[in-house]
């Protein structure tokens, strides 16, 4: 059955969140389709450039992404007291870099003065633009139907690219972020496309690896989007950067993508990485769910106890995931 997105996005339970949009009739979004011969990778490069703008627009941070050949990952942060803050100026001048506004908007972002009625629906149109602008749907939106117009001027065709809506994981605490980081980040390890993250084009893990280690020659995607930083400090001390050590992180993702790659699948680290004993997860269980995370949580990601909160909030009976979240977490509650 198909939930409200009211009821799997709130920012009262967590600003974090894992998206995903999917292609519909064949399509491929990126990469070479082997039934026609035809190469979309120049989209990749679109795709990153318009995730850009949106992070830069919206009040939603990027913590991570994948663009794979017909789908993408997206791993993002809301950060609705941002939007809080913004004069109605900048509102304004946020939200019509994306969108077409009213006709008398022109004369007030050139310094024009309103009539009485114009500043009312001004005063109107500003509260509503600023819920729009920390809202994921109007997020996902932005990128979806620019993909869509893009494709589909492209195929020479009309109707639905995407498959229905984008799916959405709420991200219950800092183990189901970097769980939910690290599978994003190895999808083309994971599905034998990369034999490593630095051979990952169009994903966070290489962008953030390129960050620290020099790029080869050729190397890389071009232009990035601005990805939420990492800090030595635990997350709740900083609302503008994710709470571990980047080098930790990275770490974690190499030692977890010798694991997740077709030809070495089901083994476990030699050495259980620093991240993972911060977080309390149990090292067998973290490869299995990076490998199955989709198949082993659906609509929420997090402890046991997160799990039964949220569904108790919205007065739901169960919540899929608590027993791969007892095994994962196994360690945390010891």
């Amino acid at each position: 059955m198909t939930r409200p997105r009211a009821t799997l996005v709130s920012p009262a339970d967590t600003p974090y969140y894992h998206c995903i949009g999917r292609c519909v009739r064949r399509a491929f979004l990126c990469g070479a389709d082997p039934l026609t011969g035809r190469n979309f990778d120049h989209r990749k490069a679109l795709i990153l450039a318009r995730l850009s703008l949106l992070t830069e627009v919206f009040a939603i941070d990027l913590c991570g992404y994948a663009l794979m050949s017909n789908h993408y990952h997206l791993i993002l942060r809301l950060a609705p007291a941002r939007a809080q803050q913004w004069s109605t100026q900048e509102i304004v001048a946020r939200w019509c870099r994306l969108f077409s506004g009213p006709m008398f908007l022109r004369g007030y972002r050139n310094g024009g003065v309103l009539s009485e009625a114009e500043a009312v629906e001004l005063a109107r149109l500003a509260g509503l633009w600023r819920s729009r602008l920390c809202d994921l749907s109007w997020f996902m939106r932005g990128l979806n139907e620019f993909i869509a117009r893009q494709a589909n001027a492209e195929d020479d065709c009309t109707g639905h690219f995407w498959e229905g809506r984008f799916r959405s994981q709420a991200l219950l605490d800092d183990a189901a972020l970097i769980t939910a980081m690290v599978y994003v980040d190895l999808n083309p390890v994971r599905v034998g496309l990369a034999q490593s993250v630095a051979a990952s084009d169009f994903t966070s893990g290489q962008q953030r690896l390129f960050e620290v280690t020099p790029a080869p020659a050729g190397g890389g995607a071009g232009n990035r989007p601005r990805l939420l930083p990492f800090v030595g400090a635990l997350r709740e001390g900083s609302e503008d950067a994710l709470g571990y050590n980047l080098l930790d992180y990275l770490d974690l993702v190499d030692g977890t993508g010798r694991c997740v790659h077709p030809r070495t699948r089901g083994q476990i680290p030699d050495a259980t990485p620093v991240l993972l004993s911060v977080l309390g997860l149990a090292p067998g269980e973290w490869v299995k769910t990076v490998v199955e995370l989709q198949r082993r949580f659906r609509l929420f990601i997090g402890s046991p106890h997160r799990l039964r909160q949220c569904a108790e909030t919205r007065g739901w009976r169960r919540v899929s995931g608590v027993a791969a979240a007892r095994r994962l977490y196994a360690k945390a509650s010891e």
